[in-house]
């Protein structure tokens, strides 16, 4: 299931959205490489979304500190999604491309349904707080 960005999925902040896009593109490019059992781009493909998951999830943390958003259950969450991550990873590459299409669906909708959901009902929290700030705002920590 192909993945696009609407304004249904702002959480009011210009980092977290923008990283969000980002995600999505991933995330599709995951899938497609699943889908196709294209067991050379795979790895390329996962190394960088589970990179861009850790910053994305670093700088979750840093706006939410800064906006003093209670974001314990968000951690959890951030924690159990990196491990099963790794794992799909692992899975697949153990596989070298000799998946079944069932697998395929299930991992395409895993990561299709992870995302939406990290954004729809863990991020969203976030956003009343997050409307109470400019929409571009940084906090120091995050750098330039």
């Amino acid at each position: 299931m192909e993945l696009a960005w609407t304004e249904r999925l702002s959480v009011g902040n210009a980092v977290i959205d923008s990283e969000h896009k980002i995600l999505l593109d991933m995330i599709n490019d995951v899938e497609q490489a699943i889908r196709r059992r294209d067991s050379v781009a795979l790895p390329q493909v996962f190394k960088q979304l589970e990179n861009c998951v850790r910053i994305h999830f670093a700088n979750e943390e840093t706006i939410a500190r800064a906006i003093d958003f209670p974001f314990s259950h968000n951690k959890l969450e951030h924690q159990y999604v990196q491990k099963e991550l790794q794992l799909m990873k692992e899975e697949l590459m153990a596989r070298n491309g000799m998946w079944s299409e069932s697998a395929a669906e299930h991992y395409s909708y895993f990561l299709s349904e992870w995302m939406v959901e990290h954004i729809l009902k863990e991020d969203m929290l976030m956003k009343p707080l997050l409307q109470t700030y400019p929409y571009d705002f940084k906090p120091a920590a995050l750098g330039a």
